[in-house]
């Protein structure tokens, strides 16, 4: 803050800038510099949040029953586990394969009794059973 101040303070006019624009100056900085730490806790807070979900994945899943699935059905199985509740619609999305594609496979995944198939409204959506999770 000092180099800046001092910096100011040279003028071609050798005149010093007021006092008032220095100080209105100087806080406005320290503004900056608080809303600055602000966001990198945030930053922090959601890096935190995103690696928590990754090793939630990762430790709830029945690795011995998603290797005994083909791999477009594991794809799919694992697409519905990290984004939660979906539908076949919302997952086609994130596997960018047609609805009617993961629409069938979501369906053989519940005969399968690994997805819970339940309706809410008009929207059909599909959960993973808790035959998927870690025992």
């Amino acid at each position: 803050m000092i180099v800046i101040m001092n910096i100011l303070m040279i003028n071609a006019g050798d005149k010093i800038l007021d006092s008032e624009l220095l100080k209105e100056i100087v806080y406005n900085l320290k503004e900056i510099n608080s809303k600055l730490d602000r966001l990198v806790v945030q930053a922090e807070c959601r890096e935190e949040q995103v690696s928590e979900k990754i090793r939630n994945v990762a430790d709830s899943l029945d690795v011995i029953t998603l290797l005994s699935l083909p791999d477009h059905l594991r794809k799919t199985a694992t697409t519905l586990f990290e984004i939660g509740p979906a539908t076949a619609d919302e997952i086609s999305n994130v596997t960018n394969k047609e609805r009617a594609v993961e629409s069938n496979y979501l369906n053989q995944l519940v005969r399968m009794n690994h997805v819970k198939k339940y309706r809410e409204g008009r929207k059909v959506y599909f959960r993973i059973n808790q035959s998927l999770r870690k025992r």
